[in-house]
């Protein structure tokens, strides 16, 4: 059955590389893809021979099913960029070309150049992620510790109240991002596998097609194909580049389910630590006083942090973050206070 799933697999990426190629009519990348198409269809009749072999049926006419289809009725009236995870997922290749983050000016032309690259957005994407985890465990908390305390609580239920949101928000955030990095984990270990199987038994028909990506971004056609067949004679640069080059993977950057649960629960508690802090210094309307200071200040550091990655004024970034914070903290005192009467 392994065979006929790549059979169904090659036939569905040419129908789909047809359905790009005509979205991509009257630019280079429609023959790119058109060749793609064909590329595809010969690895299919190859897969057709291995199953007649072994005595298994082969549909006459391929068919698309009824996710193929969606997807192909989507591409023209959405454009591709925006579905070049589903077109990946789906083993069209060439979603490289689609990246934003590499401009026309800097593509690479060398594995030395692709290497270089790759590391160029890893450690700004940790610092995001650790910005943004602060910011939802400062504005979810000091939101949950005002509503309480609108609600007229003690000062002893609103500390439980905060410390039970600290540990139960940055356990769901943890637990949520562990599930989400093992799954992203384990399909892209998924496609890099099917590469790898497909470099093994068809390595001229690879190098084939990684010749034309290289072509689509600006590489003589003698110059891609020396470099395609020079990387197919070393199986594992070869693996290294056509999964970053067809899938728009990393291999040594799939991602770690525990260090992305575990930063998550930390950049979350630290930023939910910061409302229920002045409770454990301060006591009565001091303490209330000091959750409104320390949010407030916080708030406003965390939106101009996040600047640096808007390119706007961190001035401007800190205010808007500041009242976007000020905005949920008031609208669950009042829901808090409300409540309280309402329970009496």
């Amino acid at each position: 059955m392994h065979a006929l799933e790549s059979w169904t697999e090659e036939k569905r990426s040419a129908w789909l590389y047809r359905v790009v190629s005509d979205a991509e009519c009257g630019s280079t990348r429609q023959v790119l893809f058109l060749e793609l198409a064909r590329a595809a269809d010969q690895q299919a009749v190859l897969w057709e021979a291995e199953l007649r072999e072994a005595g298994v049926a082969v549909p006459d006419t391929f068919r698309p099913d009824a996710r193929t289809r969606l997807v192909g009725w989507l591409i023209p009236r959405l454009g591709i960029r925006p579905l070049r995870g589903v077109l990946s997922a789906m083993k069209v290749r060439g979603m490289s070309l689609y990246h934003a983050a590499q401009a026309p000016h800097v593509t690479p032309v060398s594995l030395e150049q692709m290497r270089a690259e790759r590391h160029k957005m890893g450690g700004a994407g940790n610092l995001r992620a650790a910005v943004f985890g602060v910011n939802d465990g400062l504005i979810s908390n000091t939101s949950l510790i005002l509503g309480v305390a609108g609600a007229g609580a003690a000062a002893d239920v609103i500390l439980l109240s905060g410390t039970a949101g600290l540990l139960a928000g940055a356990f769901s955030m943890a637990a949520g991002e562990y599930v989400s990095v093992r799954s992203q984990r384990e399909f892209h270990e998924y496609q890099i596998t099917l590469e790898r199987e497909e470099l093994d038994q068809y390595p001229q028909e690879e190098a084939a097609e990684l010749a034309l990506i290289y072509q689509a971004k600006g590489v003589d056609g003698e110059a891609a194909r020396h470099m395609a067949e020079a990387l197919i004679r070393d199986p594992d640069r070869a693996l290294d580049t056509l999964a970053r080059e067809e899938l728009g993977l990393n291999p040594d950057e799939l991602g770690s389910p525990w260090q992305a649960a575990i930063s998550s629960f930390l950049a979350f508690a630290c930023g939910a630590f910061i409302p229920v802090l002045p409770f454990l210094l301060l006591s009565g309307h001091t303490a209330f006083s000091g959750v409104l200071l320390a949010s407030g200040i916080s708030l406003f550091g965390v939106g101009a942090a996040i600047s640096l990655f808007t390119g706007r004024r961190a001035l401007l970034g800190g205010l808007r973050m500041l009242g976007i914070g000020a905005a949920a903290g008031a609208a669950t005192w009042f829901i808090g206070g409300a409540l309280g009467v309402a329970l009496g």
